[in-house]
């Protein structure tokens, strides 16, 4: 059984896509899985949304992800998990070879990622040095990661007293109990967060993570992953079913 994780706040723009994408990168695959989404209080259509497209839901009030991605994995009934923002889309190529590699012995890994639409040139610039360093180190955020239970309860989940940085956090406790696999494949991921802030707090941000680590949170970071929220303009579909139809 594969676990399929995915904590949301606020997001009916963006969990039907999502869920969507989950669906159809396991029609393939002849492996048993669950979607479990962990709603964080949120406010909006997101619950009754991953109600329609099948997934189970759970209510919590933590407004903290580390938090939030625990409660799902307390609830989950896998051997894999898949830790899955909900603004992010996965593939049957990523879901794939994060199997392999765990069928090889691996404790977990994750994806680099690109963004969904039109990107400015400056995040484009960013994002290719971004991505050369996470395959360098083997470091990832936490759109996509995943591991074996066993690994999990290892790690002891993601750190709680963090309320940004748990994601590394995670990936620096997986990589001491066995391998930690930065995967070829990539997911796709919201480029939302470009229309609210610009390069130099982006450059800002990374320089900050590269010398502090997962302790990086302080309250401009904090401002910046989850203070300001601008929607896409293009404004992806509230709900996609996996066949292309829309529920509203």
């Amino acid at each position: 059984m594969i676990s399929f994780i995915v904590p949301a706040h606020n997001e009916e723009l963006w969990i039907g896509k999502c869920l969507g994408s989950i669906r159809t990168a396991m029609a393939t695959l002849a492996q048993p899985y669950e979607v479990i989404v962990v709603d964080d209080a949120s406010t909006d259509a997101t619950p009754r949304i991953a109600e329609q497209m099948g997934a189970r839901t759970i209510r919590v009030e933590h407004r903290k992800i580390s938090a939030v991605r625990n409660a799902g994995a307390r609830a989950a009934c896998g051997e894999v998990f898949f830790f899955v923002d909900a603004d992010t889309q996965v593939n049957e190529r990523a879901v794939s070879a994060a199997l392999a590699v765990l069928r090889a012995g691996a404790a977990g890994g994750g994806c680099v990622f690109d963004f969904d639409g039109p990107t400015p040139l400056w995040g484009r610039i960013i994002l290719f040095f971004a991505v050369l360093a996470a395959r360098l180190i083997r470091w990832v955020g936490g759109c996509f990661l995943f591991c074996t239970r066993e690994a999990y309860r290892a790690t002891g989940g993601f750190s709680e007293s963090l309320s940004a940085g748990e994601d590394i956090a995670f990936v620096q406790a997986l990589k001491k109990i066995g391998r930690f696999v930065v995967l070829k494949p990539k997911v796709v991921s919201s480029g939302r967060k470009l229309n609210v802030v610009g390069p130099w707090q982006v450059m800002g941000l990374m320089l900050t993570i590269a010398i502090r680590g997962a302790r990086y949170e302080s309250k401009w970071v904090l401002d910046i992953l989850y203070g300001r929220r601008a929607q896409d303009s293009k404004r992806p579909p509230i709900c996609n079913d996996g066949r292309g139809r829309q529920n509203k």
